[in-house]
């Protein structure tokens, strides 16, 4: 009886450690697609950030203004284009 607990629990002892392993094992890898997807998110993060850089620029309103005046010709106005329509 006492080789049979003995057995038992060198088992049990045998399993517990191959449980502990794994789980460490699980643990590693879960931790580097962690890190893996916290550089990707900072990776995107940082284009993101110039992405919103490169829109204000190109939204600025003297940009379009160039763009409107050098593309398609058109200006502003002058006192003499300007028509005043009574009712």
């Amino acid at each position: 009886m006492r080789h049979f607990l003995l057995l038992v629990l060198s088992v049990a002892v045998i399993g517990s450690a191959i449980g502990v392993v794994w789980s460490r094992h699980l643990h590693r890898q879960a931790y580097i697609a962690l890190s893996t997807l916290e550089n990707e998110r900072d990776e995107l993060n940082i284009e993101f950030g110039r992405l919103q850089l490169e829109q204000a620029t190109w939204s600025e309103a003297n940009r379009i203004e160039q763009v409107a005046g050098a593309r398609i010709g058109m200006k502003f106005p002058t006192d003499e284009d300007i028509v005043v329509l009574q009712p």
